[in-house]
């Protein structure tokens, strides 16, 4: 090879460093533009006498300056913060919600107790029933708006998702089409097209916005692109595209699914992690469904446990339980949601309910006591291990009482009891695997399981404060999915016929004692409470004390009394004395429950009687009052309000998290982002270096091809 053959290939290859430079200068604010350089070789050397020389250089390749573990780097963070954005967005908007004292659910509870505490102050007073009476209606506006507030984010999660899927699909789209391309370029001149593949990374880093994938480089030079647990989304030139239809557990709640030859095969939330598309599956699932269900529990147990204390009482016009006038519910709330799974085989259908009345609280929560009024029957349940005692008939809460005191030594407390609900705010699934049936609670997997699905059912009525019903045949593998609040806030609402006339408010209640005018002793007798099942009396019945013991008249032969004192519970059958115990005794008859106590003398009586017509009588008012301070939730152990606050706090805790969360993910992506601008990004201080360099070189070539004509004209000259 001649010398001005050595330069010219000199000045092609500064050419090409200079037509590189200046490309990468161009594209110094390109975004995903990795800079690119000349890889040069020298040609190869020819021997002569004297030693190998060299035949000039070529420039082999122009390549990517480009690092693939910091470019996955990037994509995973990128995955994660618009994963936590997403979820961060929408979290902050239910936080916002419930935490506003002008618009969340603590001001409104607040003031339907105050108002109950103002009518049992005074319960002739019309005007103090009417102010509860807007209270409660006020309180059922607040519940049924902030369930509205948050039906409108699950239809704005649904329409997110689709549109979300119909981004991810043309993304896929086009990196299936620069598949094409690459290969194609590749194939042609088995050199890298560093603008496509540039391109192609950028698609993939956008993609990663809306949901997280892994990719494999392919040796024809495409590539592959998995979302989840190794899902095909792209695999050379083909696509598989995404779809969003409805749940087949829930209807109403919309699912990503995978198109494939079968039909849309439906993706578990929990695999799609990652972007847009994993923020708001994971908002849903992990805050958005725990919202909804735990204000439909709050309000479920409001409901519930108010309406049961309310069935206890009389009104103002003397109606009580039994009456065709009476009004034994002062909030209206819906049963539970159930869905049947669309993939469902069998003929059966499932119908769920809410324990209705819920069991009272005993003894600081250490028993609950339920009353079946169909049956006539008490069974109560020592919490601590589920040991159950159970009596039926019209003496069935003094026999049960003293079974119980018979088996523990417990006394049962009926004068500090009170309503509770045992509603988790959880969802629920029933299935069956042709032998058993079995009910997982969804928010932690813990299951239950029998073969009988009518005992399986009284044993989550207990566990859980719902039971359900199996009508027709389940099929191995059928599934029912049971939500017991989730829609508990759009039917809340106060009673129509208490709306419209706050007379019938049962503030007082139907039996009443009183002691003899003439009694002599120093013995005080209670006002007294009924309990579930409790019976008027017909015949006023008294209660004479003589010589340490109480005289029981008007009681049938076969009656019961229940005493509890320090000594314990005992209880009488009729016709008996019962001993008094200084210096007080509590007594059950006919579900009644007061005490006695002081020191009667001979002869001293004391009635109890039915109440003629519920005036200046507060008992159930009180009763009612009290609800807000003992624990009418979670079994006993917390009140509405530490319920709502525990909601709030969740939900304030989850938006903190993603939001510190956001931070950080935010930090390490502007540091993957930083260390790939180090490697791959244009630095215009060393391409202007560069460019003076080529210059230089191609200068220098140039001479070189000047000299080797010089040479070769006096090379010519010398032949004349």
């Amino acid at each position: 090879m001649s010398l001005l053959s050595i330069g010219v290939t000199g000045v092609n290859a500064a050419q090409l460093g200079l037509m590189t430079t200046g490309n990468n200068i161009s594209n110094v604010n390109t975004d995903g533009y990795s800079r690119q350089r000349i890889s040069q070789s020298t040609n190869l050397s020819i021997g002569t006498g004297a030693g190998y020389i060299g035949m000039g250089t070529n420039v082999s390749t122009i390549t990517r300056v480009y690092n693939s573990v910091l470019t996955s780097q990037i994509n995973q963070s990128q995955a994660q913060v618009s994963q936590l954005t997403t979820y961060y967005d929408n979290v902050s908007q239910i936080d916002n919600m419930l935490a506003d004292e002008s618009a969340g659910l603590s001001s409104t509870m607040l003031e339907f107790f105050s108002g109950l505490q103002t009518v049992a102050s005074d319960t002739t007073l019309i005007s103090s029933r009417d102010t509860l009476v807007s209270d409660a209606k006020a309180l059922s506006s607040r519940v049924n708006s902030l369930y509205g507030q948050l039906k409108a984010l699950y239809s704005s999660v649904n329409t997110q998702l689709d549109s979300t899927v119909t981004s991810i699909n043309s993304y896929a789209t086009q990196i299936a089409s620069l598949n094409k391309r690459i290969m194609e370029a590749q194939a042609a001149t088995n050199q890298p097209p560093n603008d496509l593949l540039d391109q192609r990374d950028t698609l993939v880093t956008e993609l990663n916005t809306l949901v997280g994938v892994s990719t494999v480089e392919e040796s024809n030079g495409s590539l592959s692109v998995f979302i989840g647990n190794g899902q095909q989304l792209v695999v050379g030139l083909r696509t598989n595209q995404l779809a969003v239809q409805a749940s087949s557990a829930d209807p109403t709640r919309m699912a990503v699914g995978l198109v494939n030859a079968g039909g849309v095969q439906e993706l578990p939330d929990s695999m799609i992690t990652g972007g847009a598309l994993g923020g708001l599956l994971s908002f849903r699932s992990q805050s958005l469904d725990s919202a909804a269900n735990s204000l439909g529990q709050v309000a479920a147990s409001l409901a519930l446990t108010v309406n049961a204390q309310l069935s206890l009482g009389q009104d103002l016009l003397g109606n009580s339980a039994g009456d065709t006038d009476f009004v034994s519910d002062f909030f209206t709330i819906s049963d539970p949601l159930v869905w049947a799974n669309s993939l469902n085989q069998g003929t059966a259908t499932v119908a769920a309910s809410l324990v209705n009345p819920p069991p009272m609280s005993l003894n600081g929560n250490t028993y609950a006591m339920a009353y079946d009024s169909a049956t006539s029957t008490y069974t109560v349940t020592r919490k601590s291990d589920g040991t159950e005692w159970t009596a039926t008939g019209t003496e069935a809460l003094n026999d049960v009482m003293q079974q119980v005191y018979n088996a523990t030594g417990d006394t049962l407390d009926l004068a500090s009891a009170n309503y509770t609900t045992n509603l988790t705010g959880s969802d629920y699934r029933v299935s069956f695997d042709g032998t058993n049936y079995t009910v997982t609670r969804l928010s932690d997997n813990k299951k239950w399981t029998d073969a009988d699905p009518i005992a399986l059912s009284s044993t989550i009525a207990d566990s859980e404060g719902f039971s359900f019903d199996v009508t027709g045949a389940m099929a191995n593998g059928d599934s029912f999915t049971i939500q017991p609040t989730r829609d508990i806030g759009r039917n809340f609402g106060v009673n129509a016929s208490i709306a419209a006339d706050s007379r019938l408010i049962a503030a007082g209640q139907a039996v009443r004692t009183s002691a003899g005018s003439a009694n002599s002793g120093s013995g005080v007798i209670s006002a007294g409470s009924v309990s579930p099942g409790y019976t008027v009396p017909t015949t006023d019945i008294g209660i004479t004390y003589n010589s340490g013991n109480l005289d029981f008249t008007n009681l049938a032969a076969g009656a019961m009394v229940t005493v509890t004192n320090s000594s314990g519970t005992t209880t009488y059958t009729m016709p008996a004395s019962v001993p008094y115990t200084s210096p007080s005794s509590t007594y059950t008859v006919g579900g009644f429950t007061f005490s006695l106590s002081g020191v009667p003398k001979d002869n001293d009586t004391f009635t109890l009687s039915a109440n003629a017509g519920g005036t200046s009588d507060a008992r159930n008012a009180n009763l009612l009052a009290k609800l807000q301070t003992q624990g009418g939730m979670a079994g006993g152990t917390a009140t509405f309000q530490d319920s709502y606050a525990q909601l709030v706090s969740k939900v304030g805790n989850k938006t903190r998290e993603a939001e510190v969360n956001l931070e950080a993910q935010q930090s390490l992506l502007d540091q993957a982002n930083s260390a790939r601008e180090s490697v791959s990004g244009v630095n215009l201080d060393e391409e202007a270096a560069n460019l003076l360099k080529y210059q230089q070189a191609y200068q220098a070539s140039a001479k070189m091809m000047t000299i080797a004509s010089e040479l070769f004209d006096t090379v010519l000259s010398i032949g004349y």
